[in-house]
């Protein structure tokens, strides 16, 4: 019976590890290219920010708080379930404003290198953008008219970032659904700090087993910034 307990303890740290250190996460979308691409295997680390007990909302005391510009794994607002990858464009009290695809952040322009524009058509409809007023009215800075307020995709705000939130979004900007939609992200959303690509291949690849025999090995233990 000595290796039921090997494998039972095997088992109970691979559990402990993968809840509270270091957990493994797949890209299954374009909304962070060129950062990410589809099928990039991430280590993320959760202790850093603080984990969730399985199975409550107990968290771990964090060490320190997610900062602008990282990028981090979170529970999804509109979807709980889902677990996504944004960069953190603002923390708390934060000012931020999109002008014509430019961000400010408290009245400085931002240059972002990692921002991808590739749809210079794509918009939000009609119905997203009075959703997205709807949630940006209450934090609009004084001086906005308010009245007349109708942000898109490429223009919005400027707004103040509240207390225990962050806003976030994706790196391929027209392709990415993300703050601009769904709103501020409450920290307690946040599960983890990316930390290395440690595995990546082609999943549009003709081979079989494409895991295995189609690797971008250029992509490879990777550090995204």
């Amino acid at each position: 019976m000595g290796w039921v307990k090997s494998l039972l303890i095997a088992f109970v740290l691979w559990f402990f590890i993968q809840a509270f250190l270091v957990k493994s996460f797949r890209i299954i979308s374009d909304s962070m290219e060129p950062t990410f691409l589809v099928s990039d295997l991430l280590f993320i680390n959760k202790a850093v920010y603080g984990a969730t007990v399985p199975f409550t909302r107990i968290r771990t005391p964090a060490f320190r708080d997610p900062e602008v510009g990282g990028l981090i794994v979170l529970r999804g607002i509109e979807e709980p379930i889902l677990t996504i990858v944004k960069r953190v464009i603002g923390t708390a009290g934060d000012t931020l404003e999109l002008r014509s695809d430019s961000l400010f952040r408290n009245g400085r322009y931002v240059p972002e290198p990692n921002a991808q524009h590739v749809n210079p058509l794509a918009q939000m409809d009609q119905n997203q953008r009075l959703r997205t007023r709807n949630w940006q009215l209450p934090h609009l800075v004084d001086g906005v008219d308010k009245s007349s307020y109708l942000p898109d995709l490429r223009n919005w705000g400027p707004m103040v970032v509240p207390d225990g939130h962050l806003f976030t979004m994706g790196d391929n900007r027209d392709e990415s659904y993300d703050g601009r939609h769904w709103g501020f992200l409450p920290r307690e959303n946040v599960v983890g700090k990316v930390l290395i690509i440690y595995w990546s291949y082609d999943a549009n690849h003709w081979r079989p087993l494409r895991f295995l025999t189609a690797p971008r090995f250029n992509r490879l233990l990777r550090r995204p910034r």
